[in-house]
């Protein structure tokens, strides 16, 4: 039987295999995802096919426009202090920690050092959306102050590598500027769509079709400019989450839309980054992982935890540890930085288990030991919504 018929099996029985572990075990499924995609790479020698690889380019896409979407924009203007403080001490304390190791300690270059500190400054919005997505606490302040962090954190990263690496030219622009005028008219004009009374309900799903068209061509231009979509997919999404917070019809195309995502395109997201860990690479540099883990965790923790004990008493090291979490802009600046010929392969293996080992320990953690049990603005949320049953 040839490659073209057993790598879609083999995919979706890690898919499926992936939730009934998380179901059983209790541990975020993207975790779960991550691991069965460096078992399948490194033990079975399951290679990524194209389609597979686009499928996870565009898993990341979605799941950045949906956290974006989850960002309470009054919240964020209001607790603006509190995101841009721990958001950009999260980003800005691991940068430092990171290229002062590589540089100093380990003997990497000047490139290759900044590459790391690039590298090891995110926190993954995707993991960490994930994890709230499945906890119920998207909908809380917690939920929604810790994304805005995120987004303050990953901004600082995309914003370090083009400013350090990435030399603009003119398909960069074009691409810049289609993204902007998408998410122009996406958002004056995507109203007249979704109150649409002939497009609702419909099984042809014209609602979500149109927002994966959209996403599509941020991925596409991204490609011509030889850049990331994520970074405008959540600008995006930040834009459009008033649509999907005050109406009703919107509201449901977002939870379809999630539905569809999490059923067949982000676990591709997940189980392809866990495929890029070379495990005997990292064993060949055991020490320098370690280390970079050590220095990764340890300035995160010195980045985000005071200042999370300050504004988010009670839940700081849970917001510690999520934060703490590197995956999506962790594995952009990697690649980035060994098609650049900045870092080697050692290198690039070594970045990328650690920002894989940085999205799996410290979110494993963070549930089993950490878990929020102030739940107040969730069960709040719960009886206004028995009760408003009630009244209908």
């Amino acid at each position: 039987m040839d490659a073209v018929s057993t790598v879609p099996l083999i995919a979706a029985s890690l898919v499926f295999l992936a939730s009934m572990i998380s179901l059983r075990i209790g541990i975020s499924v993207a975790i779960i995802e991550l691991l069965l995609g460096v078992i399948a790479g490194n033990f079975f020698g399951f290679q990524a096919e194209p389609w597979m690889v686009y499928l996870a380019g565009l898993g990341s896409v979605v799941l950045t426009f949906l956290a974006g979407v989850e960002v309470d924009l009054p919240l964020l203007k209001s607790k603006f202090k509190e995101s841009m403080l721990i958001g950009g001490s999260s980003f800005l304390v691991p940068f430092i920690g990171a290229f002062a190791y590589t540089y100093f300690v380990s003997g990497w270059t000047l490139n290759a050092s900044l590459i790391a500190g690039t590298a090891l400054s995110t926190t993954s919005l995707a993991v960490v959306y994930s994890v709230l997505v499945e906890t119920g606490l998207c909908h809380t302040k917690l939920g929604k102050l810790l994304m805005s962090a995120t987004f303050v954190t990953d901004i600082g990263t995309a914003l370090s590598l083009s400013l350090l690496f990435i030399k603009p030219d003119i398909y960069t622009l074009e691409f810049a500027a289609v993204s902007a005028v998408v998410i122009f008219f996406a958002v004056k004009y995507s109203r007249l769509l979704f109150a649409n009374k002939a497009f609702k309900n419909k099984v042809i799903e014209p609602e979500i079709k149109y927002l994966f068209l959209l996403l599509i061509i941020f991925m596409y231009f991204a490609a011509v400019g030889s850049s990331h979509a994520v970074l405008p997919a959540f600008i995006f999404g930040l834009f459009m989450s008033p649509y999907f917070s005050e109406l009703s019809d919107t509201k449901e195309v977002r939870n379809r839309l999630r539905t569809v995502a999490y059923a067949v395109i982000t676990p591709f997201f997940f189980i392809v980054g866990g495929m890029k860990v070379s495990l005997p690479l990292v064993m060949g540099a055991f020490g320098l992982f370690v280390a970079l883990l050590v220095v990764k965790q340890i300035s995160k923790f010195i980045g985000i935890y005071f200042l999370a004990k300050k504004y988010l008493p009670k839940n700081e090291m849970y917001s510690t540890l999520l934060m703490s979490t590197g995956l999506t802009f962790g594995t952009i600046s990697s690649v980035f930085g060994y098609q650049a010929g900045y870092i080697d392969q050692t290198q690039f293996s070594v970045l990328i288990a650690v920002v894989i080992a940085s999205a799996i320990i410290p979110t494993v953690i963070a549930q089993k030991w950490f878990k929020p049990v102030h739940m107040e603005d969730i069960l709040n949320g719960e009886r206004q919504n028995r009760n408003m049953s009630k009244n209908a």
